[in-house]
């Protein structure tokens, strides 16, 4: 039996826990020193994930772009793309990233596309998704957004922790939240962490969590 990967959901929110405005201005929430270990915690991972909703809006590398001085390797890019949305020409259609679909695979840049299982609403299943990285070697698997699919792998049980950056600023509940809905009727059903530390970067605040067994 293939062990899954242990999952970190890296969050960089508003103080009221939004990744974005309204209009879905998102860079940057959060500062420099921020980012920096952002960066750190990539280069510590051996896959970053993101849905294709953080493509589109964003466009990132996901690289590990560390201070002079530092080295870490870059992760696997992963992005969960469901209808082959990834334009060809954005920074993650090349190689090193695995876009992970429900539909037959057709080329996307220099990128791997790959066919997994399905959930309810036709996305890539988080337990697919899962098994394929696991095969693929991936022992540290870090979550980075958006909203939609944080909220997936927490209703799936499988965040082993967080590590979440808090700007000083409000959006509003206009603003995107870091974590979609999860439709939970009572508190006792809420996936519950543990606080492990928090320390200021910058004028940001750096909280790390664990999950309760």
């Amino acid at each position: 039996m293939t062990t899954r990967p242990r999952i970190t959901l890296k969050i960089a929110t508003s103080l009221d826990g939004r990744i974005g405005t309204s209009t879905g201005e998102s860079q940057w929430i959060t500062g420099p020193e921020a980012r920096v270990q952002g960066h750190r915690l990539r280069a510590a991972s051996d896959a970053v994930l993101v849905g294709v909703e953080t493509v589109l809006a964003d466009d990132p590398r996901l690289t590990a772009r560390l201070p002079d001085g530092e080295t870490g390797p870059d992760p696997l890019r992963v992005v969960l793309d469901s209808r082959q949305r990834t334009p060809p020409f954005a920074r993650l259609a090349v190689k090193g990233t695995l876009i992970l679909t429900t539909r037959e695979p057709r080329p996307i840049g220099e990128a791997e596309v790959v066919q997994v299982a399905g959930d309810a609403m036709n996305r890539p299943s988080v337990g697919a998704v899962l098994d394929l990285l696991s095969e693929r070697g991936v022992r540290e698997l870090m979550v980075e957004g958006g909203g939609r699919v944080a909220a997936a792998f927490v209703m799936a049980g499988v965040v082993d922790a967080i590590e979440w950056f808090r700007a000083p600023m409000l959006l509003g509940g206009d603003g995107r939240p870091g974590v979609a809905n999860l439709a939970l009727a009572r508190l006792a059903s809420a996936p519950k962490f543990r606080r492990l530390a928090a320390e200021p970067l910058g004028d940001d605040l750096w909280e790390r969590y664990e999950r309760l067994s």
